[in-house]
Protein backbone atom coordinates (compact mmCIF):
# COMPACT_ATOMS: atom_id res chain seq x y z
CA UNK A 1 0.00 0.00 0.00
CA UNK A 2 2.80 2.41 0.69
CA UNK A 3 4.42 1.60 -2.67
CA UNK A 4 1.60 2.10 -4.61
CA UNK A 5 0.68 5.38 -2.35
CA UNK A 6 4.58 6.45 -3.40
CA UNK A 7 4.07 5.88 -6.91
CA UNK A 8 0.71 8.31 -7.10
CA UNK A 9 2.53 11.28 -5.27
CA UNK A 10 5.91 10.34 -7.88
CA UNK A 11 2.95 10.64 -10.81
CA UNK A 12 1.18 13.04 -9.83
CA UNK A 13 4.52 15.31 -8.98
CA UNK A 14 5.26 15.10 -12.72
CA UNK A 15 2.52 15.80 -14.15
CA UNK A 16 1.84 19.10 -11.68
CA UNK A 17 5.81 19.81 -13.22
CA UNK A 18 4.95 19.29 -16.83
CA UNK A 19 2.01 21.57 -16.55
CA UNK A 20 3.81 24.10 -14.65
CA UNK A 21 6.18 24.09 -17.98
CA UNK A 22 3.50 24.11 -20.20
CA UNK A 23 2.15 27.00 -18.20
CA UNK A 24 5.19 28.89 -18.02
CA UNK A 25 5.96 28.28 -22.02
CA UNK A 26 2.65 29.65 -22.60
CA UNK A 27 2.93 32.64 -19.89
CA UNK A 28 6.38 33.44 -21.77
CA UNK A 29 4.82 33.15 -25.06
CA UNK A 30 2.02 35.73 -24.56
CA UNK A 31 3.90 37.98 -22.56
CA UNK A 32 6.44 38.13 -25.34
CA UNK A 33 3.76 38.64 -28.52
CA UNK A 34 3.38 41.89 -26.25
CA UNK A 35 7.18 42.77 -26.41
CA UNK A 36 9.20 43.72 -29.37
CA UNK A 37 12.92 42.38 -29.75
CA UNK A 38 14.80 42.70 -32.86
CA UNK A 39 18.49 42.32 -33.37
CA UNK A 40 20.93 42.67 -35.98
CA UNK A 41 23.38 40.99 -35.95
CA UNK A 42 24.62 41.64 -39.84
CA UNK A 43 28.14 43.56 -39.53
CA UNK A 44 27.02 46.00 -42.14
CA UNK A 45 23.34 46.80 -40.54
CA UNK A 46 21.20 46.22 -43.35
CA UNK A 47 18.55 45.42 -40.90
CA UNK A 48 18.59 48.44 -39.09
CA UNK A 49 16.85 51.72 -39.73
CA UNK A 50 18.37 54.81 -39.36
CA UNK A 51 17.31 57.51 -36.97
CA UNK A 52 15.49 59.75 -39.30
CA UNK A 53 13.58 57.27 -41.12
CA UNK A 54 12.37 56.16 -37.98
CA UNK A 55 11.61 59.59 -36.42
CA UNK A 56 9.51 60.15 -40.18
CA UNK A 57 7.39 56.20 -39.63
CA UNK A 58 6.52 57.41 -35.99
CA UNK A 59 4.98 60.71 -36.93
CA UNK A 60 2.80 59.09 -39.34
CA UNK A 61 -1.16 60.40 -39.22
CA UNK A 62 -2.46 58.07 -41.82
CA UNK A 63 -2.19 54.60 -43.31
CA UNK A 64 0.27 54.09 -46.74
CA UNK A 65 -0.52 51.52 -49.02
CA UNK A 66 2.14 50.51 -51.38
CA UNK A 67 2.27 48.07 -54.31
CA UNK A 68 5.62 46.50 -55.32
CA UNK A 69 5.90 44.50 -58.91
CA UNK A 70 8.23 42.23 -58.00
CA UNK A 71 5.79 39.00 -57.98
CA UNK A 72 5.55 36.47 -60.78
CA UNK A 73 8.43 34.97 -62.85
CA UNK A 74 11.67 36.79 -62.34
CA UNK A 75 15.45 36.10 -62.45
CA UNK A 76 17.06 35.26 -59.31
CA UNK A 77 18.95 38.73 -59.13
CA UNK A 78 15.56 40.12 -58.89
CA UNK A 79 14.25 37.58 -56.61
CA UNK A 80 17.00 38.77 -54.18
CA UNK A 81 15.92 42.06 -54.17
CA UNK A 82 12.08 41.27 -53.73
CA UNK A 83 13.20 39.80 -50.75
CA UNK A 84 15.42 42.88 -49.39
CA UNK A 85 12.70 45.07 -50.62
CA UNK A 86 10.39 42.98 -47.98
CA UNK A 87 12.33 42.69 -45.63
CA UNK A 88 12.73 46.55 -45.35
CA UNK A 89 8.95 47.21 -45.43
CA UNK A 90 8.51 44.78 -42.48
CA UNK A 91 10.65 46.98 -40.64
CA UNK A 92 8.65 50.30 -42.06
CA UNK A 93 5.63 48.38 -40.92
CA UNK A 94 6.95 47.80 -37.46
CA UNK A 95 8.55 50.97 -36.65
CA UNK A 96 5.52 52.81 -38.50
CA UNK A 97 3.20 51.00 -35.64
CA UNK A 98 1.37 48.98 -38.38
CA UNK A 99 0.45 52.05 -40.74
CA UNK A 100 2.21 50.35 -44.25
CA UNK A 101 0.83 48.30 -45.45
CA UNK A 102 1.94 46.10 -48.85
CA UNK A 103 1.60 43.85 -51.18
CA UNK A 104 3.52 42.15 -53.92
CA UNK A 105 2.05 42.19 -57.66
CA UNK A 106 2.56 40.56 -60.81
CA UNK A 107 2.51 42.95 -63.92
CA UNK A 108 2.24 40.48 -66.51
CA UNK A 109 -1.06 38.57 -64.25
CA UNK A 110 -2.90 39.40 -66.85
CA UNK A 111 -5.58 36.86 -68.34
CA UNK A 112 -4.39 37.46 -72.10
CA UNK A 113 -2.01 39.74 -73.63
CA UNK A 114 -4.59 42.94 -74.01
CA UNK A 115 -5.18 43.06 -70.72
CA UNK A 116 -1.54 42.67 -69.71
CA UNK A 117 -0.28 45.68 -72.69
CA UNK A 118 -3.01 48.21 -71.03
CA UNK A 119 -1.33 47.35 -67.42
CA UNK A 120 1.87 47.37 -68.90
CA UNK A 121 1.12 51.09 -70.51
CA UNK A 122 -0.74 52.16 -66.78
CA UNK A 123 2.56 51.71 -65.12
CA UNK A 124 4.51 53.17 -67.11
CA UNK A 125 1.90 56.33 -67.00
CA UNK A 126 2.33 56.35 -63.32
CA UNK A 127 6.22 56.52 -63.79
CA UNK A 128 7.61 53.15 -63.30
CA UNK A 129 10.59 51.92 -65.49
CA UNK A 130 10.43 48.56 -67.37
CA UNK A 131 12.73 46.62 -68.20
CA UNK A 132 12.84 44.12 -71.06
CA UNK A 133 14.79 40.60 -70.57
CA UNK A 134 15.25 38.05 -73.55
CA UNK A 135 14.34 34.72 -71.93
CA UNK A 136 14.64 31.18 -73.23
CA UNK A 137 12.42 28.23 -73.34
CA UNK A 138 12.84 24.45 -73.40
CA UNK A 139 12.33 24.12 -77.26
CA UNK A 140 15.47 26.51 -77.88
CA UNK A 141 13.72 29.52 -78.64
CA UNK A 142 13.51 32.64 -76.74
CA UNK A 143 10.97 35.39 -75.60
CA UNK A 144 10.95 39.23 -74.22
CA UNK A 145 9.50 39.18 -70.44
CA UNK A 146 8.59 42.66 -68.98
CA UNK A 147 9.40 43.89 -65.79
CA UNK A 148 8.97 46.84 -63.55
CA UNK A 149 10.98 46.47 -60.94
CA UNK A 150 9.87 49.40 -58.45
CA UNK A 151 6.69 50.38 -56.20
CA UNK A 152 3.61 52.58 -56.11
CA UNK A 153 3.19 54.36 -52.80
CA UNK A 154 -0.54 55.89 -51.72
CA UNK A 155 -1.27 58.04 -49.29
CA UNK A 156 -4.36 59.86 -49.10
CA UNK A 157 -5.46 59.74 -52.83
CA UNK A 158 -1.70 60.52 -54.26
CA UNK A 159 0.20 57.66 -55.84
CA UNK A 160 4.40 58.13 -56.32
CA UNK A 161 6.42 55.88 -58.21
CA UNK A 162 9.77 54.62 -56.72
CA UNK A 163 12.06 53.24 -59.14
CA UNK A 164 14.69 50.48 -57.80
CA UNK A 165 17.16 50.31 -60.46
CA UNK A 166 19.24 53.16 -61.38
CA UNK A 167 20.24 52.19 -64.89
CA UNK A 168 23.43 51.47 -64.06
CA UNK A 169 26.39 50.36 -66.40
CA UNK A 170 27.94 48.13 -63.76
CA UNK A 171 27.65 44.35 -63.36
CA UNK A 172 23.80 43.25 -62.66
CA UNK A 173 25.16 42.22 -58.98
CA UNK A 174 26.52 45.63 -58.41
CA UNK A 175 23.04 47.18 -60.00
CA UNK A 176 21.41 45.19 -57.54
CA UNK A 177 23.69 45.87 -54.84
CA UNK A 178 23.22 49.64 -55.37
CA UNK A 179 19.57 49.22 -55.37
CA UNK A 180 19.62 47.80 -52.16
CA UNK A 181 21.99 49.88 -50.43
CA UNK A 182 19.29 52.89 -51.73
CA UNK A 183 15.66 51.21 -50.93
CA UNK A 184 15.65 52.94 -47.27
CA UNK A 185 16.31 56.05 -48.89
CA UNK A 186 14.14 56.05 -51.82
CA UNK A 187 11.45 54.63 -49.51
CA UNK A 188 12.02 57.30 -46.62
CA UNK A 189 12.51 60.16 -48.86
CA UNK A 190 9.28 59.33 -51.01
CA UNK A 191 6.94 59.03 -47.30
CA UNK A 192 8.37 61.84 -45.80
CA UNK A 193 7.70 64.00 -48.99
CA UNK A 194 3.86 62.95 -49.06
CA UNK A 195 3.60 62.78 -45.24
CA UNK A 196 4.85 66.19 -44.60
CA UNK A 197 2.24 68.64 -43.20
CA UNK A 198 4.45 71.11 -45.34
CA UNK A 199 6.11 70.96 -49.13
CA UNK A 200 9.21 72.61 -49.57
CA UNK A 201 8.77 75.73 -52.41
CA UNK A 202 11.70 76.41 -55.36
CA UNK A 203 12.13 78.41 -57.43
CA UNK A 204 13.76 79.03 -61.08
CA UNK A 205 14.95 82.57 -61.27
CA UNK A 206 13.92 83.97 -64.62
CA UNK A 207 15.62 87.23 -66.48
CA UNK A 208 18.82 86.90 -67.59
CA UNK A 209 18.38 84.73 -70.20
CA UNK A 210 17.91 81.99 -68.24
CA UNK A 211 17.23 78.31 -70.25
CA UNK A 212 13.92 78.05 -71.46
CA UNK A 213 11.20 76.21 -69.20
CA UNK A 214 10.44 73.99 -72.17
CA UNK A 215 14.00 72.98 -72.05
CA UNK A 216 14.24 72.42 -68.12
CA UNK A 217 10.64 70.57 -67.98
CA UNK A 218 11.82 67.16 -67.49
CA UNK A 219 13.63 68.12 -64.17
CA UNK A 220 10.72 70.59 -63.47
CA UNK A 221 8.26 67.49 -63.35
CA UNK A 222 10.49 65.06 -61.79
CA UNK A 223 11.14 67.92 -58.87
CA UNK A 224 7.33 68.20 -58.31
CA UNK A 225 7.29 64.91 -56.67
CA UNK A 226 9.89 66.58 -53.85
CA UNK A 227 8.66 70.21 -53.78
CA UNK A 228 6.47 72.80 -55.36
CA UNK A 229 7.85 74.36 -58.45
CA UNK A 230 7.88 78.54 -58.94
CA UNK A 231 9.16 80.03 -61.51
CA UNK A 232 9.90 84.49 -61.74
CA UNK A 233 11.92 87.24 -61.92
CA UNK A 234 13.81 88.97 -58.90
CA UNK A 235 13.25 92.71 -60.14
CA UNK A 236 15.27 93.60 -57.33
CA UNK A 237 12.82 93.33 -54.57
CA UNK A 238 14.12 92.62 -51.51
CA UNK A 239 12.32 89.50 -49.74
CA UNK A 240 11.06 88.18 -52.67
CA UNK A 241 12.88 85.29 -52.21
CA UNK A 242 12.43 84.46 -48.41
CA UNK A 243 9.82 81.87 -49.03
CA UNK A 244 11.31 79.45 -50.84
CA UNK A 245 13.26 76.52 -49.47
CA UNK A 246 16.03 76.81 -52.55
CA UNK A 247 16.13 78.78 -55.96
CA UNK A 248 18.17 77.48 -58.87
CA UNK A 249 19.40 79.97 -61.83
CA UNK A 250 19.99 77.68 -64.53
CA UNK A 251 22.15 78.80 -67.32
CA UNK A 252 21.80 82.57 -67.37
CA UNK A 253 22.75 84.55 -70.57
CA UNK A 254 22.31 87.75 -69.47
CA UNK A 255 24.50 90.46 -67.12
CA UNK A 256 22.90 90.46 -63.70
CA UNK A 257 22.57 93.94 -62.59
CA UNK A 258 24.09 95.23 -58.92
CA UNK A 259 20.45 95.43 -57.58
CA UNK A 260 18.92 91.57 -58.05
CA UNK A 261 22.70 90.62 -56.94
CA UNK A 262 21.82 92.57 -53.53
CA UNK A 263 18.60 90.32 -53.19
CA UNK A 264 20.43 86.84 -53.65
CA UNK A 265 22.82 87.93 -51.31
CA UNK A 266 20.54 89.05 -48.66
CA UNK A 267 18.49 85.58 -49.37
CA UNK A 268 21.74 83.54 -49.19
CA UNK A 269 22.55 85.77 -45.40
CA UNK A 270 19.13 84.90 -44.25
CA UNK A 271 19.74 80.99 -44.60
CA UNK A 272 18.47 80.73 -48.41
CA UNK A 273 20.02 77.72 -50.49
CA UNK A 274 21.11 78.36 -54.20
CA UNK A 275 21.98 75.93 -57.02
CA UNK A 276 24.37 77.76 -59.81
CA UNK A 277 24.22 76.50 -63.14
CA UNK A 278 26.55 79.14 -64.91
CA UNK A 279 28.98 79.33 -68.19
CA UNK A 280 31.48 81.18 -68.61
CA UNK A 281 32.43 80.84 -72.27
CA UNK A 282 29.45 81.13 -74.43
CA UNK A 283 28.71 78.74 -77.25
CA UNK A 284 26.06 78.37 -79.63
CA UNK A 285 25.38 74.91 -80.29
CA UNK A 286 22.71 75.06 -83.18
CA UNK A 287 25.53 76.21 -85.19
CA UNK A 288 27.13 73.37 -85.08
CA UNK A 289 24.07 71.51 -87.66
CA UNK A 290 26.41 74.31 -90.22
CA UNK A 291 29.76 72.09 -89.08
CA UNK A 292 31.01 75.11 -86.94
CA UNK A 293 30.53 77.50 -84.21
CA UNK A 294 32.42 79.72 -81.26
CA UNK A 295 33.18 79.92 -77.95
CA UNK A 296 33.14 83.23 -76.75
CA UNK A 297 33.79 84.82 -73.16
CA UNK A 298 31.10 86.48 -71.68
CA UNK A 299 31.27 87.69 -67.79
CA UNK A 300 27.84 87.95 -66.08
CA UNK A 301 29.31 90.27 -63.29
CA UNK A 302 28.36 87.54 -60.74
CA UNK A 303 31.90 86.22 -60.83
CA UNK A 304 33.07 88.76 -57.88
CA UNK A 305 30.04 87.80 -55.60
CA UNK A 306 30.66 84.11 -56.29
CA UNK A 307 34.57 84.76 -55.68
CA UNK A 308 33.57 86.34 -52.18
CA UNK A 309 31.40 82.71 -51.56
CA UNK A 310 34.35 80.45 -52.40
CA UNK A 311 34.28 79.38 -55.98
CA UNK A 312 35.59 80.96 -59.30
CA UNK A 313 34.51 79.54 -62.75
CA UNK A 314 37.50 79.88 -64.94
CA UNK A 315 36.41 80.84 -68.66
CA UNK A 316 37.99 77.97 -70.30
CA UNK A 317 36.40 75.18 -72.00
CA UNK A 318 36.80 71.61 -71.24
CA UNK A 319 37.69 69.07 -73.38
CA UNK A 320 37.80 65.25 -72.23
CA UNK A 321 38.66 61.98 -73.80
CA UNK A 322 36.06 60.38 -71.67
CA UNK A 323 33.25 61.72 -73.39
CA UNK A 324 29.68 60.83 -74.91
CA UNK A 325 29.93 60.27 -78.67
CA UNK A 326 28.13 62.53 -81.42
CA UNK A 327 26.90 61.04 -84.64
CA UNK A 328 27.99 61.90 -88.13
CA UNK A 329 27.52 61.69 -91.63
CA UNK A 330 30.68 60.41 -93.55
CA UNK A 331 31.38 59.58 -96.94
CA UNK A 332 31.67 55.97 -97.90
CA UNK A 333 33.43 55.27 -101.32
CA UNK A 334 33.22 58.20 -102.59
CA UNK A 335 29.73 59.00 -103.08
CA UNK A 336 27.66 56.79 -100.47
CA UNK A 337 26.69 58.37 -96.95
CA UNK A 338 26.64 56.45 -93.22
CA UNK A 339 26.24 57.33 -89.82
CA UNK A 340 29.39 56.86 -87.77
CA UNK A 341 29.61 57.59 -84.41
CA UNK A 342 32.47 59.61 -83.16
CA UNK A 343 34.49 60.81 -80.17
CA UNK A 344 32.93 64.25 -79.19
CA UNK A 345 35.42 65.78 -76.20
CA UNK A 346 33.49 68.76 -75.84
CA UNK A 347 30.82 66.34 -74.33
CA UNK A 348 32.53 65.18 -71.32
CA UNK A 349 31.26 62.30 -69.16
CA UNK A 350 31.75 64.13 -65.45
CA UNK A 351 32.55 62.00 -62.72
CA UNK A 352 30.40 61.66 -59.73
CA UNK A 353 32.57 61.37 -56.22
CA UNK A 354 31.76 58.51 -54.89
CA UNK A 355 32.04 59.58 -51.38
CA UNK A 356 29.55 62.06 -50.43
CA UNK A 357 25.89 61.32 -50.40
CA UNK A 358 24.67 63.33 -53.14
CA UNK A 359 26.75 61.47 -55.47
CA UNK A 360 27.58 57.95 -54.63
CA UNK A 361 26.13 55.16 -57.17
CA UNK A 362 25.19 57.53 -59.45
CA UNK A 363 25.80 56.80 -63.09
CA UNK A 364 28.60 59.15 -65.22
CA UNK A 365 27.07 62.73 -65.58
CA UNK A 366 26.71 64.23 -69.39
CA UNK A 367 28.26 67.51 -69.74
CA UNK A 368 28.60 70.53 -72.74
CA UNK A 369 30.66 72.66 -73.19
CA UNK A 370 31.87 72.66 -69.66
CA UNK A 371 33.65 75.08 -67.62
CA UNK A 372 35.87 74.16 -64.70
CA UNK A 373 35.73 75.64 -60.76
CA UNK A 374 38.69 76.84 -58.44
CA UNK A 375 37.92 76.50 -55.04
CA UNK A 376 39.19 80.11 -53.48
CA UNK A 377 39.84 81.73 -50.02
CA UNK A 378 40.92 80.43 -46.93
CA UNK A 379 37.74 80.82 -44.75
CA UNK A 380 37.66 77.78 -42.22
CA UNK A 381 33.85 78.57 -41.96
CA UNK A 382 33.13 77.15 -45.15
CA UNK A 383 33.47 73.59 -46.28
CA UNK A 384 34.19 72.45 -49.79
CA UNK A 385 33.31 69.66 -51.24
CA UNK A 386 33.84 68.78 -54.96
CA UNK A 387 30.70 66.64 -56.23
CA UNK A 388 31.70 66.41 -60.29
CA UNK A 389 35.13 66.39 -62.07
CA UNK A 390 36.48 65.23 -65.42
CA UNK A 391 38.61 61.83 -65.88
CA UNK A 392 42.20 61.76 -65.94
CA UNK A 393 42.21 62.73 -69.30
CA UNK A 394 41.21 66.33 -69.91
CA UNK A 395 42.54 69.83 -71.36
CA UNK A 396 41.28 73.08 -71.43
CA UNK A 397 41.11 75.75 -74.48
CA UNK A 398 40.66 79.46 -73.64
CA UNK A 399 37.60 81.81 -75.49
CA UNK A 400 37.91 83.03 -78.36
CA UNK A 401 38.15 79.24 -79.57
CA UNK A 402 36.24 77.87 -83.04
CA UNK A 403 34.96 74.54 -82.71
CA UNK A 404 34.33 72.34 -85.84
CA UNK A 405 32.68 68.99 -86.25
CA UNK A 406 35.72 67.97 -88.03
CA UNK A 407 37.59 67.54 -84.89
CA UNK A 408 35.53 64.39 -83.94
CA UNK A 409 37.01 63.07 -86.95
CA UNK A 410 40.90 63.39 -85.43
CA UNK A 411 41.28 60.35 -82.93
CA UNK A 412 42.29 62.26 -79.61
CA UNK A 413 46.32 61.90 -78.65
CA UNK A 414 45.91 60.81 -75.18
CA UNK A 415 49.62 62.66 -74.36
CA UNK A 416 47.82 66.37 -75.00
CA UNK A 417 44.92 65.86 -72.58
CA UNK A 418 47.37 66.27 -69.50
CA UNK A 419 44.88 67.87 -66.93
CA UNK A 420 43.40 65.76 -64.45
CA UNK A 421 40.15 65.65 -62.33
CA UNK A 422 38.94 69.25 -63.34
CA UNK A 423 36.14 70.15 -60.45
CA UNK A 424 33.20 70.93 -62.71
CA UNK A 425 30.57 71.08 -59.39
CA UNK A 426 31.32 72.41 -56.08
CA UNK A 427 28.91 72.37 -52.86
CA UNK A 428 29.96 75.04 -50.29
CA UNK A 429 28.84 74.83 -46.89
CA UNK A 430 28.95 76.79 -43.60
CA UNK A 431 28.98 80.58 -42.86
CA UNK A 432 29.45 83.00 -46.35
CA UNK A 433 30.65 86.63 -45.64
CA UNK A 434 28.36 89.07 -47.62
CA UNK A 435 29.53 89.99 -51.26
CA UNK A 436 28.40 93.56 -50.11
CA UNK A 437 30.28 93.87 -47.01
CA UNK A 438 30.74 97.47 -46.68
CA UNK A 439 29.65 98.78 -49.44
CA UNK A 440 26.83 101.38 -50.32
CA UNK A 441 23.65 100.12 -50.81
CA UNK A 442 21.24 102.69 -50.59
CA UNK A 443 21.10 103.37 -54.47
CA UNK A 444 20.42 99.58 -55.24
CA UNK A 445 17.03 99.31 -53.69
CA UNK A 446 13.79 101.38 -52.53
CA UNK A 447 13.44 100.04 -49.62
CA UNK A 448 14.67 102.53 -47.35
CA UNK A 449 14.47 100.43 -44.27
CA UNK A 450 16.60 97.56 -45.29
CA UNK A 451 19.23 96.11 -42.91
CA UNK A 452 22.03 94.93 -44.78
CA UNK A 453 23.72 91.26 -43.32
CA UNK A 454 26.85 90.67 -43.55
CA UNK A 455 27.42 87.40 -42.60
CA UNK A 456 24.94 84.56 -43.31
CA UNK A 457 23.44 81.91 -41.02
CA UNK A 458 24.45 78.61 -41.88
CA UNK A 459 23.47 77.35 -44.92
CA UNK A 460 24.70 75.44 -48.53
CA UNK A 461 25.21 76.44 -52.16
CA UNK A 462 26.09 74.08 -55.36
CA UNK A 463 27.98 75.91 -57.81
CA UNK A 464 28.33 73.84 -61.10
CA UNK A 465 30.34 74.94 -64.21
CA UNK A 466 27.87 74.06 -67.22
CA UNK A 467 24.51 74.98 -67.27
CA UNK A 468 23.36 72.78 -70.32
CA UNK A 469 23.35 69.45 -67.71
CA UNK A 470 20.09 70.71 -66.51
CA UNK A 471 19.14 71.08 -70.24
CA UNK A 472 16.87 68.48 -71.63
CA UNK A 473 16.11 68.16 -75.27
CA UNK A 474 13.03 69.20 -76.88
CA UNK A 475 11.09 67.26 -79.89
CA UNK A 476 9.55 69.70 -82.01
CA UNK A 477 6.57 68.74 -84.45
CA UNK A 478 4.75 71.61 -86.35
CA UNK A 479 3.68 73.78 -83.66
CA UNK A 480 3.65 71.04 -80.76
CA UNK A 481 7.14 70.79 -78.16
CA UNK A 482 7.66 67.85 -75.95
CA UNK A 483 10.40 67.58 -73.34
CA UNK A 484 13.05 64.63 -73.91
CA UNK A 485 14.12 62.72 -70.78
CA UNK A 486 16.88 64.03 -68.75
CA UNK A 487 20.40 62.79 -69.69
CA UNK A 488 19.22 59.79 -72.19
CA UNK A 489 21.17 59.56 -75.33
CA UNK A 490 17.92 59.95 -77.96
CA UNK A 491 20.55 57.62 -80.29
CA UNK A 492 21.64 54.61 -77.96
CA UNK A 493 19.16 54.88 -75.16
CA UNK A 494 21.81 55.36 -72.59
CA UNK A 495 20.94 57.40 -68.82
CA UNK A 496 23.12 59.39 -67.77
CA UNK A 497 23.24 60.55 -64.33
CA UNK A 498 22.10 64.23 -64.54
CA UNK A 499 18.31 63.56 -63.72
CA UNK A 500 19.28 61.88 -60.19
CA UNK A 501 22.37 64.35 -59.44
CA UNK A 502 20.12 67.21 -60.10
CA UNK A 503 17.61 66.07 -57.62
CA UNK A 504 20.01 64.96 -55.50
CA UNK A 505 21.47 68.16 -55.29
CA UNK A 506 18.28 70.14 -54.40
CA UNK A 507 17.50 67.59 -52.01
CA UNK A 508 20.85 67.94 -49.91
CA UNK A 509 20.25 72.11 -49.82
CA UNK A 510 17.29 71.08 -48.37
CA UNK A 511 17.33 68.55 -45.88
CA UNK A 512 17.03 69.04 -42.35
CA UNK A 513 16.66 65.96 -40.82
CA UNK A 514 19.10 63.93 -42.27
CA UNK A 515 17.58 61.66 -44.38
CA UNK A 516 20.13 62.27 -47.54
CA UNK A 517 22.31 60.54 -45.16
CA UNK A 518 21.56 57.46 -45.96
CA UNK A 519 22.35 57.96 -49.52
CA UNK A 520 26.03 56.74 -47.78
CA UNK A 521 24.99 53.18 -46.37
CA UNK A 522 27.26 50.71 -47.84
CA UNK A 523 26.78 47.04 -48.29
CA UNK A 524 29.62 44.57 -48.40
CA UNK A 525 28.54 42.53 -51.93
CA UNK A 526 29.80 39.02 -50.59
CA UNK A 527 29.92 37.00 -54.19
CA UNK A 528 31.31 33.56 -54.58
CA UNK A 529 34.80 32.69 -56.22
CA UNK A 530 33.72 31.15 -59.31
CA UNK A 531 37.37 29.94 -60.17
CA UNK A 532 37.53 28.37 -56.76
CA UNK A 533 34.06 26.87 -57.23
CA UNK A 534 35.32 25.17 -60.59
CA UNK A 535 38.34 23.71 -58.72
CA UNK A 536 37.27 22.56 -55.76
CA UNK A 537 33.72 21.46 -57.35
CA UNK A 538 34.77 17.52 -57.04
CA UNK A 539 35.88 17.68 -53.43
CA UNK A 540 32.62 19.47 -52.11
CA UNK A 541 30.42 17.38 -53.81
CA UNK A 542 31.94 14.56 -52.10
CA UNK A 543 31.80 16.31 -48.62
CA UNK A 544 28.30 16.85 -48.88
CA UNK A 545 27.51 13.69 -50.40
CA UNK A 546 29.74 11.60 -48.45
CA UNK A 547 29.99 13.35 -45.05
CA UNK A 548 25.94 13.24 -43.64
CA UNK A 549 26.89 9.12 -44.15
CA UNK A 550 30.23 8.66 -43.21
CA UNK A 551 29.17 11.02 -39.92
CA UNK A 552 25.97 9.11 -39.18
CA UNK A 553 27.73 5.31 -39.31
CA UNK A 554 30.84 6.95 -37.27
CA UNK A 555 27.92 8.01 -34.77
CA UNK A 556 26.14 4.52 -34.90
CA UNK A 557 29.53 2.62 -34.57
CA UNK A 558 29.93 4.80 -31.31
CA UNK A 559 26.43 4.45 -29.96
CA UNK A 560 26.31 0.74 -30.54
CA UNK A 561 30.03 0.31 -28.72
CA UNK A 562 29.19 2.55 -25.61
CA UNK A 563 25.75 0.34 -25.61
CA UNK A 564 27.33 -2.68 -25.31
CA UNK A 565 30.14 -1.42 -22.92
CA UNK A 566 27.19 -0.50 -20.47
CA UNK A 567 25.18 -3.96 -20.30
CA UNK A 568 28.32 -6.28 -20.18
CA UNK A 569 29.27 -3.95 -16.83
CA UNK A 570 25.86 -4.98 -15.53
Amino acid sequence: MTEKTGDRGIKLKSWLQLLSVVAGIILVSVISSFLRFRYDLTEDKRFSLSRPTRQVLSHLKNDIYIQVYLEGEIPIPLKRLKRSVGEMLDEFRIASGRKIDYEFINPSGGKDARQREAQYQTLEKKGLNPIRLETGDSEGGSSQKIIFPGMIVNYNGIEVPVNFLNNSTSSSEQNILRSVEGLEYEMIQTIATLSSDTINKVAFIEGHGEIPEIETADITMNLARFFTIDRGVIGGKPGILDKYAAIVIAGPEKVFNESDKLVLDQYIMNGGKVMWLIDEVAVNSDSLRFGTTVGLYRPLNIEDQLFRYGARINPAIVQDIECVPIRLMVMSGGTRQQVVSAPWVYNPLLKPAANHPITRNLNRVEGEFVNYIDTVGLDPAIRKRILLSTSEYSRTVSPPVMISLKEAEMTPVEKNFNKQNLPVAVLLEGVFTSAFKNRMVSNLTDDKNLRIRTESKETRMIVIADGDIIRNEVKRSGLNESPLPLGQDKYTGQVYGNRDFLINCLNWLVDKNGIMELRSRELKLRLLNYKIIKADKFKWQLINIAGPVIVVIIGGFFYSYFRRKKYAEN
